[in-house]
């Protein structure tokens, strides 16, 4: 199994793995370690590449060479690429060695914002999909929109597997004083190892400047965290914000339990972001703390199913503060704790993996 990240923070690898070694596979996963990776102990086999290259297109050529090298002497006979950045070297040595491989596009690669005004980058993945994605045989995606559109593009079946938590309730350890959150206002958190242009962290910035009871913490790392960091040394926003870093996963739940309220504010700008059902959704379930969420499709769902909070009319600060205190107000008998708890019945990793299972079961 191959990734282009460190390990450390991709939960949704780490649950494939930990289920597939559970099915008695042995488990090799391959990524690359970055200056700041942290030291990782996992009950599977890794394989972390140290290249020269650390983003771009020389970085990208690099990986896929060293991969493509790797898993060619390797005695595998399940090749996993996940997303397309891996899947060229992982298809080249299936069809060399004649073996198996099964893609997990986490997301809808080619329509990522960080490559659409770059045409060269986005026609250069493009072709890479179309050669390879009519030829899959097994391929999964984390929602049924991106299902679809790959369906409509490659008549190929496509499985959803979304990138849910396992159901094991996490103890909370912690406390908002040990974490440095106030007693006397409504914690707001907002996670994500993506906190990126166009996702709302800055309007939800702006709201807590113009609120009187509220709290932000933001945990994770992104390309606007330095824009919010500078913003939040203005004076109305002072002792109201807290920037916790990125964090693994049971030292970030601690920070999601003591919340009030998970926000997920991404925008219908660009494909990707429309087709989203961010992480972090999940996340919040699983604490048991409501949602305010953004009005896209895959989110809005979620949240309509199973009753779980509200969704914003739109990314002005006023009408997030709006949402937010709405629910509070609203959840002050805590009504919404029995629809989260019944959520998480459902979305959950044990229930989702039977699909993983199902497919592993097919290659015998």
């Amino acid at each position: 199994m191959s990734v282009t990240n460190d390990l450390t923070y991709d939960q949704r690898v780490h649950k494939v793995c930990m289920s597939l070694k559970e099915l008695n596979f042995d488990v090799l996963l391959v990524g690359r370690v970055l200056s700041d990776s942290s030291i990782i102990d996992r009950p599977y086999a890794i394989k972390r590449f140290q290249l020269f290259f650390k983003k771009g297109f020389l970085f990208y050529a690099s990986y896929n060479i060293r991969l493509f090298v790797f898993l060619l002497f390797q005695k595998a006979d399940v090749l996993h690429a996940n997303d397309l950045d891996t899947l060229f070297a992982n298809w080249l040595v299936s069809k060399i060695r004649k073996k198996e491989i099964i893609y997990d596009s986490h997301e809808y690669f080619t329509g990522v914002p960080e490559i659409q005004q770059r045409p060269l980058v986005k026609k250069t993945w493009e072709k890479i999909e179309k050669l390879i994605f009519p030829k899959l045989k097994y391929v999964f995606t984390v929602n049924q929109s991106i299902a679809n559109i790959y369906k409509n593009k490659y008549n190929v079946e496509v499985k959803v597997l979304r990138n849910l938590p396992f159901k094991n309730k996490i103890e909370k350890t912690q406390t908002k004083e040990s974490l440095n959150l106030p007693l006397n206002k409504n914690i707001i958190i907002l996670q994500g190892a993506g906190i990126n242009i166009d996702r709302g962290a800055e309007e939800l910035l702006e709201a807590i400047a113009i609120s009187d009871n509220l709290f932000l913490c933001i945990v994770g790392s992104g390309d606007v965290i330095d824009i919010l960091k500078k913003r939040s040394c203005s004076k109305d926003l002072i002792n109201k914000v807290l920037f916790t870093g990125k964090l693994n996963y049971p030292d970030m739940m601690q920070y999601t339990m003591n919340a009030t309220v998970g926000v997920s504010l991404d925008k219908d700008t660009n494909i990707n972001y429309r087709l989203s059902l961010p992480n972090k959704i999940f996340d919040y379930v699983k604490a048991g703390i409501p949602v305010v969420c953004s009005n896209l499709f895959e989110v809005v769902a979620v949240v309509n199913q199973f009753q779980i909070g509200l969704i914003s009319p739109s990314h002005k600060p006023e009408d997030i503060l709006n949402t937010i205190n709405k629910l509070i107000d609203s959840n002050d008998e805590n009504q919404y704790k029995p629809n989260l708890q019944k959520a998480m019945e459902v979305l959950n990793w044990e229930n989702e993996v039977k699909v993983l299972i199902n497919t592993y079961s097919e290659l015998g």
